[in-house]
C-alpha cells in the first residue's frame, strides 16, 4: 500500500543521512488537497537530533527521496516550517483498485489488535421496563464499536450487565403486583402502560419479581436483536451476591491494604488513587453500597483474561468514572486498561416539538416503536452521525424519509446504484475481461479518481476510528465515498454514449470495488447494504 511504500522510502532516506526513524514522525493526508496527497513532519521531528534548520534538513531529505525514484511519486515540495509534501501520480490509485479486488471483504481492515481481548459493556439497563429511544445511542455505539474492534483484529466480547437487585427492581415488582390486583401503584413505582399490559399477562401465582424480571429482560433482548445488537454474555449482579464474588473482592482489597473501617462502615481509600474522597463499600447496617458490586464485577472481568475494558455509560454516570478507575487501580490493575465512554443526551423531535423520555411515567418513545417507525438501518445510521461526546437532536420525520437528504438512504443508494450497474453488465451480455487484462489508466476522469481516493482512505479511517473509539468517523467516510460514487454515476457512462469496451471494463471494475467497499463499511457500522431501493 502507498503508506507503507512512502514510509519505507522515508526510512531509507533517513538511513542514508545517518539518522534513525523517530516514533513521533507522522505520514498523513493533508486536510487540503492543494497541499499534496501525503505529508510528513520528519524534518520538524528530527530537529532535536541534528540541530539544523528544519527547512534545510527537509531539502536534504527531498534530495535523498528524489534519488530513490519512489514509485508513484510525481513531485516533492517543502512547505511551512519544514513539512515535506508528496504529490503522487494517478497510478497509485490504480493499485488501490487492485488491492480492493484482491482483498475482498478484508480490504481496509488492518489487523492492529493482534487478538487482544476486549470486553465492551453497554446498555446495561435496569430490567424495569422497555428500552426507550434514548437507550439507542449507547446500544448502537457499543455495538458499532465492538464491530470496529473485531474488524481490526481484536477478540471482542459484548456484555450486558444486569442490574437485577436493589430498590428499583423491588419497586418494579411491587408495581406489577399492584396493577395485577387492581390497586394503586406505589409512589416510587412504575405507572406506564407497559406495566399494566405485563401485569395482565402475569399468572396469579407468579412471583412478581422473578416473572417481571424475565419478562422485561426477554423484551429488552428481543428489541435489541431487532436493532442488530446481540450480546455474548448477560452478567447478573445477583449472581455475584449468591456466588461470593463480592466477599472475595472485599477480601482482596483488605489484603491489599486499601480499605479502612471507620464509623462502623468499611471504606475504600480511593483518594489514594485520585478520587476526590474515600468511598463507603459496606454501610454500618451491613448493606453494600452501589460501587461494591461494580468492583467485584470488574475484578471478574480481569479474571476472565480481558486486557481492555470499555464501559459505555449514560450521561448521568459522568461523576462515577473517577471512583471506578480508582477502584480498578486499588485492585492492582492499570487504570488505563479501563475506558469509560459517556454518551450525551439525545433530543427527539417530532413536527418541531421535543418528545420527552421517561420510563416511570410511561410517557416515552419505546425503542421498539422507533424501529417500527423508521427501521433499524435508519436508527443505527442516524445515531452514529455524531460522536457520543456531543448532544444530538434527532428528527423522527427526517429519519424515516426515503430521499437523498436522508444520510442512510444516500449511502445505501450508492451501493444500490453500483449493484444496478453490475446487473446491467449481465443484461447487456458484456463479458468483462479479468482485472489483470483491464487498462486501468483509462480511469482518468476526475470523478473516477475521486472515487478511488475515497476508497483508498478506508484503512486510515479504520485506524483512526478504533484509536479514537469513534465509529462516527466510519459514517463520515461512507458519506464521502457515497458522494464520490454518485458523482461518478451521474457523469461517467459505463454503458452507451459511445463508451468503448475498454473503458467499460475499467469502469466496471471501479464499480465492483466501490460496491465491495461500501458494503464492507456499512457492515462495520451494522447497517445493511441493499441491492435495490
Amino acid at each position: 500500500m502507498i503508506r507503507e511504500s512512502l514510509t519505507a522510502a522515508i526510512g531509507s532516506a533517513l538511513d542514508a543521512m545517518g539518522l534513525e526513524p523517530r516514533p513521533d514522525v507522522h505520514l498523513e493526508r493533508p486536510a487540503r488537497r492543494e497541499h499534496g496527497d501525503w505529508s510528513t513532519n520528519v524534518a520538524l521531528a528530527s530537529k532535536g537530533i541534528h540541530g539544523r534548520n528544519p527547512r534545510e534538513f527537509a531539502a536534504d531529505l527531498v534530495a535523498q527521496l528524489e534519488s530513490q525514484n519512489v514509485a508513484h511519486v510525481d513531485s516533492l515540495e517543502i512547505a511551512g516550517p519544514g513539512f515535506v509534501n508528496f504529490r503522487l501520480a494517478d497510478t497509485w490509485l490504480f493499485d488501490v483498485l487492485v488491492d480492493v479486488i484482491d482483498a475482498g471483504d478484508t480490504y481496509g481492515k488492518p489487523d492492529i489488535g493482534a487478538g487482544r481481548k476486549v470486553l465492551v459493556e453497554f446498555v446495561s439497563s435496569n430490567p424495569t421496563g422497555p428500552l426507550h429511544a434514548g437507550h439507542a445511542r449507547g446500544a448502537i455505539y457499543g455495538d458499532a464499536l465492538s464491530r470496529l474492534f473485531e474488524a481490526t483484529g481484536h477478540d471482542v466480547t459484548r456484555e450486558f450487565y444486569i442490574n437485577d437487585r436493589g430498590v428499583q427492581m423491588q419497586n418494579f415488582a411491587a408495581s406489577l403486583s399492584a396493577m395485577r390486583a387492581g390497586e394503586s401503584v406505589p409512589a416510587d413505582g412504575y405507572a406506564g402502560p407497559y406495566v399494566a399490559k405485563w401485569a395482565a399477562e402475569m399468572p396469579a401465582d407468579a412471583d412478581p419479581f422473578e416473572w417481571g424480571y424475565e419478562r422485561c429482560l426477554g423484551y429488552i433482548d428481543e428489541t435489541l436483536r431487532r436493532l442488530g445488537v446481540t450480546f455474548d454474555s448477560w452478567f447478573s449482579e445477583r449472581s455475584m451476591v449468591g456466588g461470593g464474588s463480592i466477599e472475595e473482592a472485599l477480601t482482596d482489597l483488605r489484603e491489599r491494604g486499601v480499605v479502612v473501617e471507620a464509623e462502623g462502615a468499611l471504606w475504600l481509600r480511593s483518594t489514594d488513587f485520585g478520587d476526590d474522597k474515600d468511598r463507603v463499600l459496606v454501610k454500618s447496617d451491613g448493606e453494600f453500597t452501589y460501587i461494591t458490586p461494580d468492583i467485584a464485577y470488574h475484578r471478574n472481568k480481569y479474571a476472565r483474561g480481558f486486557s481492555l475494558l470499555i464501559n459505555v455509560f449514560g450521561a448521568d454516570h459522568h461523576g462515577y468514572v473517577t471512583r471506578l478507575r480508582a477502584a480498578v487501580e486499588a485492585l492492582g490493575h492499570d487504570p488505563d486498561e479501563l475506558e469509560v465512554r459517556i454518551t450525551q443526551m439525545v433530543r427527539l423531535e417530532r413536527d418541531g416539538e421535543e418528545v420527552k423520555i421517561g420510563k416511570r411515567s410511561g410517557v416515552f418513545i419505546e425503542l421498539a416503536d422507533l424501529i417500527d417507525e423508521v427501521g433499524a438501518d435508519a436508527t443505527r445510521f442516524t445515531y452514529l452521525l455524531q460522536g457520543i461526546d456531543s448532544q444530538q437532536t434527532v428528527d423522527l420525520a427526517a429519519m424515516a424519509a426515503r430521499s437523498m437528504e436522508n444520510p442512510v438512504y444516500y449511502v445505501q443508494m450508492a451501493h444500490a446504484r453500483a449493484c444496478s450497474i453490475l446487473r446491467k453488465e449481465s443484461a447487456e451480455g458484456f463479458r468483462r475481461p479479468a482485472l489483470a487484462d483491464a487498462d486501468l489508466t483509462l480511469l482518468s476522469d476526475a470523478r473516477e479518481l475521486d472515487v478511488l481516493r475515497a476508497i483508498s482512505e478506508m484503512n486510515d479511517v479504520m485506524i483512526l476510528a478504533v484509536r479514537d473509539r469513534a465509529p462516527h468517523k466510519v459514517i463520515t467516510w461512507l458519506r464521502e465515498l457515497a458522494a464520490a460514487f454518485h458523482g461518478f454515476f451521474h457523469d461517467c457512462y459505463v454503458f452507451g454514449n459511445d463508451t468503448s469496451p475498454e473503458v467499460t471494463t475499467a469502469r466496471l471494475w471501479l464499480v465492483e470495488a466501490s460496491r465491495s467497499t461500501l458494503a464492507s463499511g456499512l457492515g462495520i457500522v451494522g447497517v445493511s447494504a441493499p441491492e435495490e431501493l
